[in-house]
C-alpha cells in the first residue's frame, strides 16, 4: 500500500514534537516516529574538550535501530504503530518522523513526501531550552557551547538538500502552525489520493 511519509525537523525546542502530534489527531491513519526515541545512553555518548557531551549530532543516535522502526513500518504501513483513532483500510496511510537531525541523514533523503522545518532565533531558542529539564542536565555553557553551533553547522548543511523543505516560522502560535501545514498538507495529499478525506 502506498504511504505518504512527512518530516518534522527543525532546531531544538522549535516545536517538532507539538506539531507532530497536533497532526496525527487530525489525520487520519496516521503514525509518528520520534527521532528522540533513539539517543544511545549516555555512557556511549562521545565528550568534546571541553567535557560537552555530544548529543546534537548523528552519532549520538542509533540511526539504524531508526531506519529499522521506520523500515517495519514501511512493510506494513498503518499497522506497527498506534494509528490514530477513527482510521479505516482505504485512507492512505501517513508517518510523521520528527526529529532535530532528520535532512542531514543521507539515508532518508528519498523517503519524504512533504519536509518541514522549524526555526527560532538564537535568544528564543535559549530561553525556551532553559526551561526544559533534561536527563542528563544541560551543563553551564552546554547551549552556547554545544547545541546551538552544532544547529548552525547542520543548518547550513541543508542547504545542499535536493528537495524542496518548507521552512517555519517557530515563534508563531501552536494554533498558527498547525493551521499552515494542515492545510499545505490537505491539499499535498488531495493530490495523491482522492480517498483521502480529513477530519475538519
Amino acid at each position: 500500500m502506498k504511504a505518504f511519509v512527512i518530516g518534522i525537523g527543525g532546531v531544538t525546542n522549535g516545536g517538532k514534537t507539538t506539531l507532530a502530534k497536533n497532526l496525527q489527531k487530525r489525520l487520519p491513519n496516521c503514525s509518528v516516529i520520534s527521532q528522540d526515541d533513539f539517543f544511545k545512553p549516555e555512557s556511549e555518548i562521545e565528550k568534546d574538550k571541553n567535557g560537552f557531551l555530544q548529543y546534537d549530532v548523528l552519532e549520538a543516535l542509533n540511526m539504524d535501530k531508526m531506519m529499522a522502526a521506520i523500515s517495519s513500518w514501511m512493510e506494513n504501513p498503518g499497522r506497527s504503530l498506534e494509528p490514530t483513532a477513527g482510521s479505516s483500510a482505504e485512507e492512505m496511510p501517513i508517518l510523521i518522523i520528527e526529529g532535530f537531525l532528520l535532512f542531514n541523514y543521507k539515508p532518508l533523503d528519498a523517503i519524504w513526501n512533504r519536509s518541514y522545518f522549524l526555526t527560532i532565533p538564537y535568544e528564543e531558542c535559549k530561553r525556551r531550552r532553559s526551561t526544559r529539564v533534561y536527563e542528563p542536565p544541560d551543563p553551564p555553557g552546554y547551549f552556547d557551547g554545544h547545541v546551538w553551533p552544532m544547529y548552525l553547522k547542520h543548518r547550513q548543511e541543508m542547504d545542499s538538500v535536493t528537495w524542496e523543505v518548507v521552512y517555519l516560522d517557530g515563534t508563531k502560535s501552536e494554533e498558527d502552525l498547525f493551521s499552515e501545514v494542515y492545510e499545505d498538507l490537505t491539499q499535498k495529499l488531495a493530490n495523491q489520493s482522492p480517498s483521502t478525506v480529513l477530519a475538519k
